[in-house]
């Protein structure tokens, strides 16, 4: 049915029947008439205090739910600041549209105040790229930046809005979202993977990607605990099955275990549901690369993914979790493949203390993993102090971590405030360096305006810990520009007006998560670590 609007009106409009719940953004003069349309409507704009913070919470959104995270930013330099959160979810593959305010249409080429071109500056990290340049289709444009940034490999949109075509009057309405097919594996491929299976003794599979659900994850992990098969996640997937399976071996990627690394080199049989073989998953390009190998993955062009590929089965994880679910397998793994491969696990992920000064974060995991809700959704940035969740903490829900794979800091607490508004109900925990803290700590701001909450692990060492690291192995004993000058991260909470504690010992941190938990309130636990303390102590590798 059409009506007479505008075109920031029928954006909002379009928004609202494809049942989008929030936009995060800054506000700017290049989009007035979408946040008019925004005034009274059910979407929830949720103001932000900086336009990486914006992207981090629509990507957050994007990588937690069923449909793509929504930021909206002005031209020029709201567009820089959110460039950020575009690459992380184009590396990520995770769904997400970024509408960006435009000069008017008269004004293009003339170096105009904030002029810049968003096809040059985004065209080579987002799946589409488009200019809203009649008002009439703006409806569809939205409508199918949503069904692209869902279909296949999932990845961001970006749609530029030119401030003056935004108010045109138009005889226009929203037009029926389309649907995202979630394709199941036809059977003769299942057959084919079927041969492959029986034939192999080493079999593993890699899982990862986006379009987990509760019931998909644990279908898989049901399917290859009765067969045998160990299960992998890849770099920062850790939530795709429940580590509470039989079946759940670890992951892969930076900080995965020597047994895992070995043991991606000794498999036969190598099935990546979800996920492809790409650079942090395999060691740089160099492991598990000779066995038979079998993409499930709904991209046709299998982006990213390097090496041998004996068969593409281009289906949803979903549908190929439960159609897999549903068959029975001759696989006959070799004698205690997936026994041993799950008491590596259990070792690698029991905390050893590190000992040294300061807060012992091997400890405080243990304590939290008692503590934590067991559905909690865990969200980090990229740093040292992202190990220690990575490696020990227990993701047994689906859509329980946000983290950036691309090793973008900064999303972490953005992606705590985002969880909180997506799941009020569940608890949220961020652990977060010093640095990823300072990078997008303000939107602590956010949370209070908007009623989020969660509890934030802030890891106090004074250096930017990976960097300092990799220092120490190419220029020992000459530290170079990874210094840093920290606030009392507590005092920064309680003047946002949320809650903050300095905790100085591990066996203190119990009663203090618990006092946080209590306040009700966005939450900071500042946590002073010893600054030559580099990643956790290794109990077995």
């Amino acid at each position: 049915m059409s009506t007479s609007t505008t075109a920031g009106h029928l954006i909002v409009a379009q928004l609202e029947r494809a049942g989008i719940q929030r936009v995060y953004g800054v506000p700017g003069e290049s989009f007035l008439d979408v946040l008019d349309g925004l005034h009274g409507s059910s979407i929830e704009t949720v103001v932000t205090r900086h336009e990486g913070g914006a992207g981090f919470m629509a990507l957050a959104e994007g990588r937690l739910t069923e449909l793509p995270g929504v930021a909206m930013v002005t031209r020029g330099p709201g567009a820089a600041n959110a460039f950020i959160a575009i690459h992380t979810a184009h590396q990520d593959a995770t769904p997400m549209i970024l509408f960006v305010g435009l000069i008017p249409v008269a004004d293009r080429g003339r170096e105009s105040f904030q002029e810049f071109d968003i096809n040059a500056w985004f065209g080579s990290t987002a799946k589409k790229v488009v200019t809203l340049d009649d008002a009439a289709s703006a409806a569809r444009v939205v409508d199918d930046a949503i069904f692209t940034a869902l279909s296949g490999r999932p990845g961001p949109v970006v749609i530029g809005l030119p401030e003056d075509v935004l108010v045109h009057a138009i005889e226009s309405g929203t037009v029926e979202p389309r649907i995202v097919s979630r394709p199941a594996p036809a059977a003769p491929a299942l057959a084919e993977l079927e041969t492959r299976l029986a034939a192999s003794k080493k079999p593993l599979i890699v899982v990862g990607g986006e379009g987990w659900n509760q019931a998909s994850s644990d279908a898989l992990a049901g399917w290859a605990s009765r067969h045998g098969i160990p299960v992998l996640a890849d770099f920062r997937a850790y939530d795709a099955v429940p580590h509470s399976s039989d079946s759940y071996a670890g992951y892969l990627g930076y900080a995965r275990s020597d047994a895992n690394a070995r043991r991606l080199d000794e498999a036969d049989l190598l099935v990546f549901v979800g996920c492809v073989r790409a650079d942090v998953l395999s060691d740089g390009y160099k492991r598990g690369l000779d066995a038979v190998t079998v993409v499930v993955h709904p991209g046709a062009d299998l982006l990213g993914h390097f090496g041998r590929l004996d068969q593409h089965i281009p289906a949803h994880v979903a549908s190929f979790a439960n159609a897999l679910a549903g068959t029975e397998s001759a696989v006959e793994p070799a004698a205690g493949w997936l026994a041993g491969a799950r008491a590596d696990y259990e070792k690698f992920s029991t905390a050893q203390p590190d000992g040294g000064t300061g807060v012992d974060l091997a400890v405080v995991m243990e304590i939290l993993k008692q503590e934590m809700d067991d559905d909690a959704v865990i969200t980090y940035g990229a740093g040292n102090h992202s190990l220690w969740p990575a490696r020990y903490l227990k993701h047994n829900t689906a859509n329980s971590l946000a983290a950036p794979r691309n090793g973008a800091m900064g999303m972490g607490i953005p992606a705590a405030v985002a969880a909180s508004l997506a799941y009020p109900g569940r608890q949220v925990i961020s652990v977060a360096g010093d640095g990823c803290f300072m990078m997008n700590g303000q939107e602590m701001a956010t949370a209070m305006g908007h009623g989020g909450k969660f509890i934030a692990l802030v890891v106090d060492n004074g250096i930017f810990a990976t960097i300092r690291e990799h220092q120490e192995g190419h220029y020992p004993g000459r530290p170079s520009g990874t210094h840093m000058t920290n606030p009392d991260f507590a005092a920064l909470a309680r003047s946002y007006g949320g809650y903050g504690e300095r905790v100085e010992r591990a066996e203190d941190f119990g009663a203090a998560f618990r006092r946080a938990v209590e306040s009700g309130l966005p939450a900071v636990l500042h946590l002073p670590q010893d600054p030559t303390t580099r990643s956790p102590k290794t109990a077995s590798n």
